[in-house]
């Protein structure tokens, strides 16, 4: 599956709404490019976290980059 390059911004606020209400709460692995981040907000229903991961064209998508074989 291909994805379009999209920023870490533009998806968490696709996802979880307001940029200003989120806050990234894990990065894996930190220091590190590639990896995933894990972005939360809090609602009155409670809060929702999601991973974005970080994919060989330097987007972020909501699924993990295929494993390529040697």
């Amino acid at each position: 599956m291909q994805s379009a390059v999209t920023s870490l911004r533009g998806l968490v606020h696709k996802w979880l709404g307001s940029t200003d209400d989120a806050r990234i709460t894990r990065v894996h692995p930190p220091g590190m490019s590639g990896g995933c981040v894990c972005a939360e907000v809090n609602r009155p229903a409670g809060s929702l976290a999601i991973f974005f991961f970080r994919h060989r064209d330097g987007g972020w998508c909501v699924f993990p980059p295929t494993c390529r074989g040697s």
